[in-house]
């Protein structure tokens, strides 16, 4: 399950990326906004990050203008790695490499089929594990020190 977020500005973004969830039949929640009119996006973000450490939902995708705002706001909750991608490349690497559960982007800087790429190679992706797992645990070690 996907929680899915976005403000205003990204708000058809997301509606294309809700269609392409819709049609591979990937259940997802949509965590708002339902229109463009103008909305507070930590708000957003502060929800589908919670989703995801209520365990409601595995991953989330959040859009904003940039996919900047989302992404340091997703990056204030505990066991949430959020990654603000641009390409497919870089949505692939998120996730081998960094385990990211959060997919951020950026509306103004993204056209749809290109997002709609990004999406489907970062949900696609695995965490490989191994070394970079040992990565992750400094992670979790560093948000036990400093996210109490």
């Amino acid at each position: 399950m996907i929680a899915i977020g976005s403000d205003h500005g990204g708000y058809k973004l997301k509606e294309e990326i809700k269609r392409y969830l819709d049609e591979k039949e990937i259940k997802y929640i949509d965590c708002g906004t339902h229109s463009e009119e103008s909305v507070d996006y930590p708000n957003i973000a502060k929800e589908v990050a919670k989703k995801i450490q209520n365990k409601e939902c595995e991953e989330g995708i959040l859009i904003c203008r940039s996919g900047i705002g989302m992404s340091i706001v997703a990056n204030k909750f505990k066991g949430i790695r959020c990654a603000k991608c641009d390409n497919e490349e870089e949505a692939k690497f998120s996730k081998m490499h960094n385990d990211s559960n959060v997919l951020s982007l950026g509306a103004d800087y993204i056209p749809t089929n290109q997002a709609i790429c990004v999406v489907r190679a970062w949900i696609a992706t695995k965490f490989e594990g191994g070394r970079h797992q040992d990565r992750i645990n400094i992670i979790k070690e560093i948000e036990n020190e400093n996210m109490k």
